[in-house]
């Protein structure tokens, strides 16, 4: 874990703003950044809350370990987004960078301004796991995958190649779904012509329309 100031990473900002994406939140008051490598805690279930997070780039998993030992993954966060919502004192969920992510602290007491700024972010948040209880509860397996593809292309500024830094075991996680059921949605949807791969963890979405079809 290495931490930096926030100026610089100045150059990240403009791309985000350039691919049409909200800069983050903390822009006008540049903080110290806080490095984590992949697959590092940033925080875990029980510890205290009280800290907001901001992805500065890379990204994060938000999961929990059930009874059985299995992992429910519950949302993913990238550039420009704020975790860390508690409705009490204590943390209910794990939080791991995805990839190697600089993530941006506020602790209490926040600034009224950025609190301000904040709080669309929140209630963005929410709606996003209002609809992605939907999603799983009702949608069939390719229905899901294409759902989550179009949310991370809109999650990125609407553009056509877009990255997955996360692995098809944690997208199937956050799906409810098996490895080889999210595998096998995404060879359909490339031999339907709706995406092309570009290696593992890039995706270009060639008719967004029609994945857009499969998930209304």
């Amino acid at each position: 874990m290495i931490t930096t100031n926030a100026s610089s990473l100045i150059l990240r900002q403009g791309e985000l703003a350039r691919a049409g994406l909200a800069l983050p939140v903390g822009l006008r008051q540049p903080q110290q950044i806080v490095f984590y490598g992949a697959n590092a805690e940033i925080y875990g279930q029980g510890e205290k809350a009280g800290t907001l997070y901001q992805v500065e780039y890379g990204a994060v998993r938000i999961y929990r370990l059930l009874a059985d030992g299995r992992r429910q993954i519950s949302a993913f966060h990238v550039a420009g987004e704020v975790f860390g919502f508690e409705s009490d004192v204590h943390h209910h969920f794990f939080a791991e960078a995805i990839c190697p992510s600089g993530i941006r602290i506020f602790s209490q007491p926040i600034d009224p301004q950025l609190a301000g700024d904040i709080l669309p972010v929140a209630i963005a948040a929410l709606v996003r796991v209002q609809e992605h209880l939907l999603v799983i509860g009702r949608q069939s397996a390719s229905e899901r995958v294409a759902a989550f593809l179009i949310d991370m292309m809109d999650r990125q500024g609407g553009l056509p190649e877009i990255e997955l830094p996360m692995s098809r075991a944690d997208i199937a996680d956050y799906l409810g779904l098996t490895i080889e059921t999210v595998s096998r949605a995404f060879s359909k949807f490339k031999v339907k012509g709706a995406i092309r791969l570009r290696g593992a963890r890039m995706v270009e979405i060639l008719r967004p329309q029609s994945l857009r079809a499969i998930c209304s």
